[in-house]
């Protein structure tokens, strides 16, 4: 892993940020959410998985505590700097090269959609070294693939911390693919975005 300095120079020329978790996801996103400031000065998109059925309203729950603006990725929008999105529930969330999203009602990938790996490896496309990669949480693989398409396409690759995370099935496998430039606990990662906020400032 790379030295602090080195890897700050890196987060100063992040434009994007993609998240994916899965069993206990919602408590993780928490925690490294609420402290943002409302004017965050890149996109943070993220994936969580739920059942097909279950209508989703992570954005009206993250909305109440967090004060960066939330809300769900939708169908040819622009990605807004500022903004905090989360996957609609039944629908992979693509990153195109244009800087939209795009929602496909394709088959899940590893059981799951929306996919992690797919909204990790179309953005690591759009967004390059300018990407960074974040897999908390979950019981199954997906994002291991997607981690390691961030890693090759240039992008800053965190892991949570297998032990600290609910479920340290999701973090391990992408760990076994590629070795992370950061793998920690929630606080570590927290700091993270904080400072990657603080590198932006007056840009």
């Amino acid at each position: 892993m790379e030295s602090d300095g080195k890897a700050e120079k890196r987060l100063q020329a992040i434009k994007a940020v993609v998240v994916g978790a899965s069993a206990g996801g919602i408590e993780a996103m928490m925690q490294l959410f609420c402290p943002l400031p409302p004017d965050y000065p890149v996109p943070i998109i993220c994936v969580i998985h739920l059942p097909d059925h279950h209508e989703s309203n992570l954005a009206e729950v993250f909305q109440q505590w967090t004060r960066i603006k939330v809300q769900d990725a939708e169908d040819k929008a622009t990605i807004m700097n500022g903004r905090l999105y989360f996957a609609p529930a039944g629908y992979h969330l693509l990153v195109e090269e244009d800087g939209t999203f795009s929602l496909s009602c394709e088959g899940p990938v590893n059981y799951s959609r929306p996919s992690i790996d797919l909204l990790m490896q179309t953005a690591a496309l759009a967004y390059g070294p300018g990407l960074l990669g974040i897999l908390l949480t979950g019981a199954n693989m997906d994002g291991a693939l997607g981690m390691k398409t961030i890693k090759q396409h240039g992008g800053f690759t965190v892991v949570q911390a297998p032990l600290e995370a609910k479920s340290g099935t999701m973090p391990s496998e992408a760990i076994k693919l590629q070795t992370p430039d950061l793998i920690a606990g929630l606080s570590g990662i927290k700091q993270r975005l904080l400072q990657l906020g603080e590198g932006h400032a007056g840009q």
